[in-house]
């Protein structure tokens, strides 16, 4: 009778992994292949050899991108080298990419740069908002950019035990953001259970010097955050249940759950379009492609194009689509005056005329 038992469980065990295993692959989008829609006028970005995760632009043209984002397991093309904060001016005829300056004393040697963003502040002092992970920590940088000398000083940073695992951040003050964790735990081996066992633990925190709180949870892996152009409304990605969230802002920053966007691809960051309110998403066709490298099938690419988010049936495009030949692995899609930029969680990236 015991070995019946013992057999049983066993036997429910194997089944459940079983089911866990196939709900991850259809989650990763394992089966998904894509053909390429790509747009006339595009060429890659001299300097960008090894991801650009998340771009950010001021209202003035001038684009920052993170690059160089390393994790375990995770493929890098420059395992070795650091991280940094590179900055383009669209307004120029022939943008580039350039490296900012850290001030003295940073530790550039473990800067392992994630989501990022911007604030400026009433009297037009820039700050740049930066998930770091040094020694595949979690911390949150605040940098001052100071233009002239094309240059970032670091002014603070920021640990604490609700951020155990950052993934993006949206700045609403010179020291105030909501970030995503896109897993509970901050151990390896425990954020890989998590996911394959689909706990939904992954959440959202409002963080401010004076006030520190969880404001949404029940994500699948929340990672891309931004907020609407009116402030009223932050949207986030969950990118393995392929959702985009909107939710409502309270007085006391509270988010309020609005209404649930479903989409067909793994949906990474988010960047609005502050004239028109849209939403542009870097997106992942197949996640399976994407954890697991292979240079001879690699990780495609896609951008959608997000119109009218509130109302009842809003507006999705595909903008950008390729195979992986051109583009491998792309986490982020902005536009600034008919011109979008698409950077990659670790390979190259692209500029485009529109």
């Amino acid at each position: 009778m015991g070995r019946l038992v013992a057999l049983s469980l066993l036997g429910i065990g194997l089944a459940l992994l079983g089911e866990r295993f196939l709900a991850l692959r259809n989650r990763l989008k394992a089966s998904r292949e894509v053909e390429s829609l790509d747009l006339p006028n595009c060429h890659l970005i001299k300097g960008i050899e090894a991801g650009a995760e998340d771009i950010d632009i001021l209202p003035n043209g001038l684009a920052f991108f993170s690059v160089g984002l390393k994790f375990p397991g995770l493929h890098s093309f420059a395992p070795d080298k650091p991280g940094g904060i590179l900055l383009m001016d669209l307004k120029e005829e022939r943008p580039r990419a350039l490296e900012l300056r850290v001030s003295w004393g940073f530790n550039l040697a473990s800067f392992n740069p994630h989501g990022i963003s911007t604030f400026i502040d009433g009297d037009d002092t820039v700050y740049l908002f930066v998930v770091n992970h040094p020694e595949f920590k979690n911390t949150v940088e605040i940098f001052k950019f100071e233009e002239e000398e094309n240059s970032l000083l670091h002014m603070k940073t920021i640990k604490h035990e609700l951020l155990p695992s950052v993934n993006d951040i949206i700045a609403v003050g010179p020291t105030h953001f909501y970030a995503t964790n896109d897993h509970y735990f901050s151990d390896p081996f425990l954020k890989y259970l998590e996911t394959y066992l689909n706990l939904r633990w992954a959440n959202v925190v409002y963080y401010s010097p004076d006030e520190v709180k969880l404001v949404a949870e029940g994500f699948d892996s929340a990672n891309g955050i931004n907020i609407s152009p009116d402030k009223k409304y932050v949207y986030v990605a969950d990118i393995l249940a392929h959702e985009i969230h909107v939710l409502e802002k309270q007085p006391n920053m509270n988010l309020t759950q609005l209404k649930v966007l479903q989409l067909g691809t793994l949906v990474d960051n988010l960047s609005i379009d502050p004239s028109s309110g849209d939403i542009w998403v870097g997106c992942h066709p197949n996640g399976q492609k994407l954890f697991v490298y292979d240079p001879n099938h690699p990780p495609a690419s896609e951008v959608l194009r997000i119109q009218n988010i509130l109302s009842e049936k809003p507006s999705v495009t595909t903008v950008y689509i390729n195979n992986g030949s051109v583009l491998q692995g792309s986490s982020v899609a902005t536009v600034y005056d008919k011109k979008l930029l698409i950077g990659t969680l670790y390979q190259k990236a692209l500029y485009c005329e529109l």
